[in-house]
């Protein structure tokens, strides 16, 4: 039997009166890079909040490592949040402090460790992502790839036995996308991670994903391999893979008919 180190069932989250999940299921096993995709505003990132406990659901569970977040104390939470890394969007990198610092940081809030061993440490985590030359340099130095690289190596300070990315590849060019695609798989497998992905990239997260689900209107519309999602029957999920401009996703928002609208409104 899988191992499942994330497990969701009847997931249920709002927004006022908008359902951002209504009864999803979704198993993350361990060891697996899974992706969750979907366009923007399907509640990819509040699911990664969702999963990090930083959000409770309304309705369903959230188990990580067999515990319901919702149940645990502060305590509790606080100790499991140790084995989850995060690289957010924007890198969050601290700006008045230089490369080495920002990844040395966690270490320095959250530990005793004496200097020598936080100095290995931080130089281990930057030779993993390939700046451990740059450890003097400014977060305003760095070009983006860089510093997600950077963010990469802070999130892994603790060696987390879980890594979420939040959209990794955005505003990326199309060498620091590789170096992103290659470090993801390499230090999954290298470090026995499990690592989730939360984009809106199909062919870069696909080419490292172990499994894929994918979102709409608050339900799983699909789930599966990279091959089996380029091969779905689903419309929602060839036009999502295919980057069609139309389909059950409208390229219109709703509005009322357009010739009613023109000849309704006031004369200029």
């Amino acid at each position: 039997m899988e191992d499942i180190c994330v497990k969701i069932r009847d997931l249920r989250f709002s927004r006022g009166n908008r359902w951002i999940f209504d009864g999803i299921d979704i198993d993350i096993p361990r060891g697996k890079i899974v992706a969750i995709m979907g366009p923007s505003g399907t509640g990819k990132t509040t699911l990664l909040r969702l999963i990090g406990g930083q959000l409770k659901p309304h309705a369903g569970t959230v188990e990580v490592n067999g515990k319901n977040l919702a149940t645990l104390s502060m305590s509790k939470l606080y100790e499991l949040r140790k084995n989850m890394g995060m690289l957010f969007q924007s890198g969050a990198l601290l700006t008045d402090i230089n490369v080495f610092e920002n990844v040395a940081f966690p270490l320095r809030e959250h530990t005793k460790l004496q200097e020598v061993l936080i100095r290995h440490l931080v130089l281990m985590k930057l030779q993993a992502v390939g700046l451990r030359g740059a450890r003097d340099l400014m977060p305003s130095q760095l070009s983006g790839g860089m510093a997600r690289r950077v963010a990469l190596a802070r999130a892994l300070v603790f060696d987390p036995s879980m890594i979420m990315y939040d959209e990794p590849f955005t505003g990326q060019d199309p060498i620091s996308m590789g170096v992103l695609v290659h470090l993801i798989r390499s230090m999954n497998d290298a470090l026995g991670l499990t690592s989730i992905i939360v984009s809106h990239d199909v062919q870069e997260t696909s080419q490292i994903a172990d499994l894929i689900y994918v979102l709409s209107d608050g339900k799983i519309v699909s789930h599966g391999t990279p091959k089996a999602m380029k091969n779905s029957e689903s419309a929602w999920v060839k036009q999502f893979i295919n980057g069609e401009s139309d389909g059950p996703v409208p390229f219109h928002y709703p509005a009322p008919d357009y010739v009613e609208d023109l000849l309704g409104g006031d004369a200029c």
